[in-house]
């Protein structure tokens, strides 16, 4: 049984999180992670339900402990699950728990072709937001590295996390962009028009015959 945390949000492998505690049943789930060297999962809660994917995230350090028994926790995000006999809670816990199959992860070697047309959209993306980017095609599972980058509804970013192989993570992101960046674009051509049509502008009459 691997001891639950469900949040709505998604945490992808490999992602450092902070969390800040104060219910007592996750307090009590910290506590037992610290003193008996255990990992718990984050299950997104979705649609007023827990969904069956989630992460195994690892307890890396306490880096606060108030006097009113609230923590703040670093944590990173480890191992993808599929979750089956939930328990809420677990026996003998205040927190839920359930049963786990750990998914194997496939880096797959994506085609490295597909992993720079990815990165070239999001510098199309972010060129049009006007953020800064500095992401590499060659980043491990570079589909998580961005999966919280590129504009996902938090319901993408879960049927993200339930597709194990990069290419097909990768594949998912590119269709995304593919859609969204044409009607950014065009939201940014309306915003100059709109800007430019604020100036008085001189125009030669029509001549219609």
């Amino acid at each position: 049984m691997l001891p639950l945390f469900p949040l709505g949000t998604i945490v992808f492998p490999g992602e450092n999180l902070n969390l800040h505690i104060f219910e007592p049943r996750y307090r009590q789930l910290i506590h037992d992670c610290e003193t008996e060297f255990v990992n718990f999962g984050i299950s997104a809660f979705l649609d007023n339900q827990i969904k069956e994917y989630g992460t195994e995230i690892e307890l890396m350090e306490i880096t606060n402990r108030y006097p009113d028994g609230k923590l703040d926790v670093k944590t990173k995000g480890k191992r993808l699950y599929k979750m089956s006999d939930f328990k809420n809670p677990m026996r003998g816990k205040l927190y839920a728990g359930a049963k786990v199959e750990y998914i194997e992860l496939e880096e797959d070697d994506a085609i490295f072709s597909e992993r720079i047309l990815l990165v070239e959209q999001i510098y199309k993306l972010y060129e049009i937001l006007n953020v800064q980017a500095d992401i590499s095609a060659e980043l491990e599972f570079l589909s998580f590295k961005v999966g919280h980058k590129v504009g996902l509804s938090i319901q993408q970013e879960y049927q993200l996390l339930t597709l194990s192989s990069e290419s097909a993570r990768i594949n998912f992101i590119l269709d995304h962009l593919t859609r969204s960046i044409p009607i950014l674009k065009g939201a940014e051509d309306t915003k100059s028009k709109i800007q430019m049509n604020g100036h008085f502008r001189n125009y030669d009459p029509l001549d219609f015959k």
